[in-house]
C-alpha cells in the first residue's frame, strides 16, 4: 500500500506545480472541514441532547439526514465557488439555491425541537451553528462582504426571533444569537483568508511565468543584436562589392576578379563570425551556471550548497557541465519539494566529477526517463562523459556527472 501512494506521489503530486499543490491541499481541507464540523456539532450531539421521545427521535433522524445532504452539496459547491473567487469561471445560475434549502428545512427542523422542548439548551446553539457554517463558508466567496454581511445578519435576527418565540429561555436565546453571528464571521474570515491566499499564491506564480517569458525574449533580442552586428556590415560591404564587381566586368576590367575575391574573403569571415556566435550562445559557462544555480534555488527558498574546483578544466567539459547544471537546477525547481540541494564538482583520478543531490524526488517515476537527462547524456557522450540519476539515501535524489579528462589536464590540476 506505501508503495502504491509513494508511485501515486512521484507520477501525480509531483507533476503539479507548488501553487497547484497549495490548491489541492486547500479544497480536501475544506472538503474535510465541513464534514468534521457537521460530525463534531452535529452528528454527535444529538444522541445525547434530545430527549427520549418518539417527536425528539424523528426530528433528530431527519436532522441527521439533512447534515449529510448539506455536507454532500456542499462539497460538490465547493470547487465552483473557488474557480468563481479566484475569476475563472462565473457561478454557475441558482448554485446557492439547494444548499439554501436544506439549510432552511435545518433550522426549520431545530426551531420545532425547540418549540417540542426536545432538545437540552446548550444542544440547539451547536447544531444550528453546525448547519450555518458549510452554508456560510461558501456562501462568503461568492458575494460582495457587505452583502453577506447584511443578509447574514437579517438571517440571524430572523432565526433568533424564531428561537425565541419557541422557546423563551433568556439565556438559550443569547447563545444562539451569539453562536449564529460566531459562525457567520468564522465562515468569512476562513473562506476569504484561505481564497485570498490562493489568488496571491497564483499571482505570483503567473509574475514568474512572465517573468521566465521576459527573459526568454531578451536572450533572444540579444541573439538578434549580436547577429545584426556580424552580418549587416559585412552584407553591406558584400553587397556593395559584388555590385562593384558586375559593373567592372561589364566593362571587361581585370579588377572584377580582385572584387569577387574580395566578397569571397568577406562571405568566409562572415560564416566564421555567425559560428562562433552560435557556439558563444549554445555553450553554457560552468561557473556561470554553478553561481546562477545558487542564486536561484536561495531565491525559492532552498538551502543551497555549492563546491567546485572549475580551474584547469577544458572548454568542451565546462559547457558540457555547465548543461548538466542548468538542467539540474531546473529539475529540483520544477519537479521536486526539496528544501537542501548540494552541488560538488570534484577532479580526482583523471576524471571530473560534478554531483547535484537533493532531498525531493523528482515528478519522472523512473527518476531519470525525461528529454533533458537524455540531451545531456548526449552532451556529456560527445566528452566521453556518463550520467547517472536516480533515487538516493534517505529519499533522496541524485545526478551524477563524469568526465575523462587528458594527461595534460590531470598533471595541471594536480
Amino acid at each position: 500500500m506505501l508503495g502504491r501512494v509513494r508511485r501515486w506521489r512521484q507520477r501525480h503530486w509531483g507533476e503539479l506545480s507548488k501553487a497547484e499543490r497549495v490548491e489541492l491541499f486547500s479544497v480536501l481541507t475544506w472538503y474535510g472541514t465541513v464534514w468534521f464540523i457537521m460530525a463534531c456539532w452535529v452528528l454527535l450531539p444529538l444522541p445525547t441532547g434530545l430527549a427520549h421521545r418518539p417527536a425528539a427521535i424523528v426530528l433528530g433522524a431527519l436532522l441527521a439526514l439533512v447534515a449529510i445532504v448539506q455536507c454532500v452539496l456542499a462539497n460538490r459547491l465547493t470547487r465552483p465557488a473557488l474557480d468563481h473567487y479566484l475569476g475563472r469561471t462565473d457561478l454557475p445560475a441558482g448554485a446557492h439555491r439547494a444548499p439554501a434549502v436544506v439549510l432552511a428545512l435545518a433550522l426549520a427542523l431545530i426551531v420545532a425541537l425547540t418549540g417540542l422542548d426536545a432538545a437540552t439548551p446548550m444542544t440547539v446553539p451547536f447544531l444550528i451553528a453546525g448547519y450555518v457554517l458549510p452554508f456560510a463558508l461558501l456562501y462568503g466567496l461568492t458575494v460582495p462582504v457587505p452583502v453577506f454581511l447584511r443578509r447574514s445578519a437579517v438571517c440571524a435576527a430572523l432565526l433568533t426571533t424564531a428561537v425565541g418565540l419557541a422557546d423563551h429561555d433568556g439565556a438559550a436565546l443569547a447563545a444562539t444569537a451569539m453562536m449564529t453571528a460566531f459562525q457567520t464571521v468564522f465562515a468569512l474570515l476562513a473562506g476569504r483568508c484561505g481564497a485570498w491566499t490562493l489568488a496571491v499564491l497564483w499571482e505570483a506564480e503567473r509574475a514568474r511565468e512572465v517573468e521566465s517569458r521576459l527573459a526568454v525574449a531578451e536572450e533572444r533580442l540579444r541573439f538578434g543584436r549580436d547577429l545584426h552586428d556580424v552580418l549587416g556590415r559585412n552584407l553591406s560591404v558584400i553587397s556593395l562589392k559584388s555590385e562593384l564587381a558586375v559593373q567592372l566586368a561589364r566593362r571587361g576590367r581585370p579588377e572584377a576578379v580582385e572584387q569577387m575575391i574580395e566578397v569571397q574573403r568577406i562571405a568566409q569571415e562572415s560564416q566564421r563570425e555567425v559560428r562562433d556566435v552560435v557556439r558563444g550562445y549554445r555553450e553554457a559557462d560552468l561557473g556561470v551556471e554553478l553561481a546562477g544555480a545558487q542564486g536561484v534555488l536561495t531565491a525559492a527558498g532552498i538551502d543551497c550548497e555549492v563546491s567546485a574546483e572549475t580551474a584547469g578544466l577544458p572548454a568542451d567539459v565546462q559547457s558540457a557541465l555547465g548543461w548538466v547544471v542548468r538542467e539540474a537546477t531546473t529539475n529540483v525547481l520544477r519537479h521536486g519539494d526539496a528544501g537542501r540541494c548540494t552541488l560538488r564538482l570534484r577532479i580526482q583520478e583523471g576524471r571530473v566529477v560534478l554531483a547535484v543531490e537533493n532531498d525531493g524526488l523528482p515528478g519522472t517515476p523512473d527518476g531519470g526517463g525525461g528529454s533533458g537527462l537524455a540531451g545531456l547524456r548526449e552532451r556529456l557522450a560527445a566528452v566521453g562523459g556518463t550520467l547517472e540519476a536516480g533515487a538516493a539515501a534517505g529519499g533522496r535524489f541524485r545526478v551524477v556527472a563524469e568526465v575523462p579528462l587528458g594527461e595534460k589536464v590531470s598533471e595541471v590540476t594536480s
